[in-house]
């Protein structure tokens, strides 16, 4: 097993959905769940494809200035809490400490 196939396969493990963006809200990977999520519109689709199209202006512009915290050195933000679920931008960086993009994680209300 690559080190690749490793990743996907315990991503695809996680229970909630994940999206992976890098520095310019490309999407560039998708759990399972994630690709289920959004399925019943665009699924796969959505790789490749800008993150900030998928959400309002207001949040669009959230999500810009999450990214210019992250890249200041923050590591997580809430930018949604409702009834339904809460969404976190998650700070991806490289070995050397880049940041590289952001992860979009879902978590349950508790």
């Amino acid at each position: 097993m690559t080190d690749i196939e490793l990743m996907v396969a315990i991503l695809d493990s996680m229970k909630d959905p994940y999206v992976f963006a890098d520095t310019n809200h490309v999407i560039r990977y998708m759990n399972k769940v994630a690709v289920e999520h959004y399925g019943k519109r665009w699924g796969y689709d959505l790789i490749g494809k800008s993150l900030l199209d998928c959400h309002n202006e207001e949040s669009g512009k959230t999500m810009v200035e999450v990214l210019a915290a992250l890249s200041d050195g923050e590591e997580e933000r809430m930018i949604t809490d409702s009834e339904k679920h809460r969404v976190y931008m998650r700070a991806v960086r490289d070995a050397q400490g880049a940041l590289i993009g952001y992860c979009e994680r879902y978590e349950p209300p508790k």
